[in-house]
């Protein structure tokens, strides 16, 4: 199993689920979040005072598949999240040792 990370931008998200949904994700996991990379924040202006905003928002979704459909929801993401400018995200792949389906005590690939 894998567990797939993604950080993207939080008007994409819509998009990143509808594909997910396309290639049979069933379920996944959205948080919120602040960060930055190499975008390294920005600055705005809010009634006439400029200032900086260290911490950009995002949208975390965390996805866990089995080894043979990691690649399709890599992808899933990969194009459904691109716009092609700075601070698109980033995308994390782990090995998953284990899950567990609370209810029926399933594990592995059948908890999933």
């Amino acid at each position: 199993m894998k567990l797939v990370t993604a950080i993207i931008k939080p008007h994409m998200l819509d998009d990143v689920r509808d594909t997910l949904s396309k290639v049979g994700v069933t379920g996944l996991t959205v948080t919120e979040v602040r960060g930055f990379g190499r975008q390294k924040g920005h600055t705005e202006i809010y009634r006439g005072a400029e200032y900086s905003v260290d911490f950009v928002p995002k949208i975390k979704i965390e996805i866990v598949v089995s080894d043979e459909r990691a690649d399709a929801v890599i992808d899933a993401v990969k194009t459904s999240a691109r716009t092609g400018q700075i601070g698109d995200g980033k995308i994390f792949v782990c090995d998953m040792e284990q899950a567990i389906r609370i209810r029926t005590s399933e594990a592995g690939d059948d908890a999933l």
